[in-house]
């Protein structure tokens, strides 16, 4: 293997861990709800992620794909690039799952705020913020 393909994987795993460091912060920036935190990460996830998608890279792969050309150093920087990108793909779904839930929970309030159903309408608290009871409901005694 010769030294420009061993810098080669050892700039690509430096991606990989830089990529897994944003995918952290994003996640962070969901939960704490901090939308410009969030979108400034995004134009750095997506430089990694061209890099990591350049031709270039895949051309390298592709020509050292038999272990047996691979020198030892290249083949443990090799194993890390992958254990990286297995803990990115775990991350990147992590964060899928929490910006769903958060979508979900908005779909729901606003469809409750949107609702034609005049029980909807109802105010639920009264001045003092206090819970109201809900007088259109029918107690089991009634029905």
């Amino acid at each position: 293997m010769e030294k420009n393909d061993l810098d080669f994987l050892t700039q690509t795993a430096h991606k990989a861990q830089a990529l897994k460091h944003v995918l952290e912060g994003e996640f962070d920036a969901l939960k704490q709800q901090d939308l410009p935190t969030f979108e400034s990460l995004q134009a750095q996830k997506m430089d990694i992620l061209n890099y990591l998608a350049n031709e270039q890279l895949s051309e390298k792969i592709k020509a050292h794909a038999d272990h047996s050309q691979l020198a030892e150093a290249g083949i443990a920087i090799w194993n890390q690039v992958m254990d990286l990108m297995a803990e990115c793909r775990d991350l990147h779904r992590r964060n899928e799952v929490l910006i769903s839930h958060k979508l979900e929970t908005i779909r729901g309030a606003l469809q409750a705020i949107q609702s034609p159903d005049p029980l909807n309408s109802v105010e639920i608290y009264d001045r003092l913020g206090k819970m109201r009871p809900n007088r259109n409901k029918t107690r089991v005694g009634d029905a």
